[in-house]
């Protein structure tokens, strides 16, 4: 899910997608991928598949693609790659709506993904030009299908899960019975207020963390009753004196460098801050668990929008990401689960094997994904949450 994937100017999105709608009628970076047969035999067979301007303008989260598949992508096919990062899917929701972002390739999540598409923000993808689609696995597939039917106008790039990112000994010191595995870790009073001193971080994503707190106190998730909120807000009311800060993208950093010792954060995210660790030998054990109560599943999806100027560039290099090779180094390197079936044998084991990031059935049996929400609801949580933050 980062440099923030959380939400700033709620308010003035809700009201840039209405007036979309009625007009309408209705954003992360292993060695170079080898090629395989798909890939080349596309690029060898038609350069009529490229544009005229050999130039393609990507936007996508931070730390979210391995450092050399955008050195090898511009080798291979000898287009020239300018990849800016967003730091929250409402700083890419309001360019969008704006109109002329000037880029050809973004990466919305798909809860976000599916209003834009209403908002008629981006244009089908030609999916004759995308053979590697077929390599999409069907189950993750078939998850995020209510938000797009029939990848019309995105496929998935990665998915993920969020829950609880800690450092092992810190949190044992500071409660040596933590219940690690729930979040009770957060929610609970009891419980959180030991880790204040070593400190705690929150996602700034209203949407996800209330589901989360929907999970703990098992009210159906993307509820949108205003009681069911209400109760959410008593529960993040009750712990926020003991957060350090609500963000995003700072936290794997702090968790990798020991600053703090307890994240709500993203599968991957907490993954990299790991491996961070390990690679500096400073002694900070970190680790992420899927909370026994459930979790949130996101989808961040490769779409084009509307007004791309460089559609065709566009579809090669979505196909080029969906070669297994290519798939399963990103996903090595960013530890986010990757949806390519035909990528799982080549990922790093030490990545494919962790649960945290490729849960098993029964774990993904208690996953719930992000729904939209109704826009007089985002009106009620943006509120929510500007309390939430602001500790009033």
């Amino acid at each position: 899910m980062s440099t923030d994937r959380g939400r700033c100017a709620a308010v003035a999105l809700a009201v840039l997608l209405a007036a979309s709608l009625a007009a309408c009628g209705g954003a992360r970076q292993g060695s170079a991928p080898a090629g395989n047969a798909a890939g080349h035999a596309l690029h060898a067979a038609a350069p009529g598949l490229t544009d005229a301007e050999k130039v393609l303008n990507v936007y996508n989260w931070s730390d979210y693609i391995s450092p050399d598949v955008v050195p090898a992508f511009e080798k291979e096919y000898g287009i020239k790659v300018n990849y800016d990062v967003f730091d929250s899917n409402a700083v890419l929701q309001t360019k969008l709506l704006a109109g002329q972002t000037g880029y050809d390739i973004v990466v919305p999540s798909a809860n976000f993904l599916a209003l834009q598409i209403k908002a008629g923000v981006f244009q089908k993808l030609d999916k004759s030009r995308i053979p590697n689609l077929k390599n999409v696995d069907p189950d993750i597939a078939k998850r995020f299908a209510p938000l797009d039917p029939g990848m019309q106008y995105a496929v998935n790039y990665f998915w993920g899960t969020s829950g609880v990112g800690y450092n092992v000994d810190k949190i044992k010191a500071a409660m040596p019975a933590a219940p690690v595995d729930s979040f009770r870790m957060f929610y609970d009073p009891a419980v959180v207020r030991h880790f204040k001193d070593c400190g705690i971080s929150i996602l700034d994503e209203p949407e996800e963390i209330i589901n989360t707190v929907f999970v703990y106190l098992g009210i159906p998730a993307n509820s949108e009753r205003p009681e069911d909120l209400a109760a959410a807000e008593k529960v993040l009311m009750a712990m926020r004196p003991y957060v350090r800060y609500v963000n995003s993208s700072r936290y794997i950093e702090d968790l990798a460098n020991g600053d703090i010792c307890l994240a709500l954060g993203w599968s991957g995210d907490v993954g990299q801050a790991g491996l961070r660790a390990r690679e500096a030998r400073n002694g900070n054990n970190i680790k992420y668990l899927i909370p026994q109560e459930g979790a949130v599943m996101f989808f961040d999806m490769l779409a084009i929008p509307a007004d791309a100027l460089h559609p065709n560039n566009a579809h090669l290099f979505i196909n080029y990401l969906l070669r297994p090779d290519v798939s399963a180094k990103n996903s090595s390197a960013v530890h986010f689960a990757s949806s390519n079936a035909a990528a799982y044998p080549l990922i790093d084991p030490v990545v494919l094997n962790d649960r945290g990031i490729f849960p098993g059935p029964e774990t993904k049996a208690h996953l719930v994904a992000n729904l939209p929400r109704s826009q007089a609801y985002m009106r009620l949580l943006t509120r929510m949450w500007t309390r939430f933050k602001s500790g009033r």
